[in-house]
């Protein structure tokens, strides 16, 4: 194999990768808008994602490269997961890992490592912070019923 072919194959596989990850964006993006995380931490987030978005990240990085990661900030940003964007502007940035796909291996650790995450943290119309069962007033009421 000359250096000719090397290169019309890893064109191919690059171009491939490009159009799958714009079509799975495309298929994921009404799921994503629906995500409301805002106070999520990174394996939190990383949770509640689907497993297609994490694919499309890596199937980015494996086709552009380090310019993988402005775009992946840009699409993170988007649909606000913004404590996924230091993830893949790091994976963006080490040379040669592309070929690994360590946003899919983040999500299946994050998913079945076995530790014990606290609930989502939301916000109630009224301002306070819930966090399960333990926001200020539901311990109020619990306290003088």
């Amino acid at each position: 194999m000359d250096l000719q072919d090397f290169l019309l194959a890893f064109g191919i596989i690059s171009v491939t990768a490009l159009l799958l990850a714009l079509l799975g964006l495309a298929l994921l993006a009404r799921r994503l808008r629906r995500l409301n995380l805002p106070n999520a931490g990174v394996l939190e987030t990383l949770r509640a994602v689907p497993l297609g978005l994490v694919v499309v990240l890596d199937l980015l990085d494996l086709s552009l490269d380090i310019f993988s990661a402005p775009i992946s900030w840009a699409i993170l940003s988007r649909f606000g997961l913004q404590n996924l964007r230091q993830i893949t502007v790091i994976e963006a940035l080490i040379p040669g890992t592309q070929l690994i796909p360590t946003m899919t291996l983040a999500w299946l650790f994050a998913r079945y490592s076995g530790r014990k995450l606290p609930p989502l943290r939301a916000q109630r119309p009224d301002g306070a912070r819930v966090l399960g069962d333990k926001s200020p007033r539901s311990l109020a009421q619990k306290k003088n019923p």
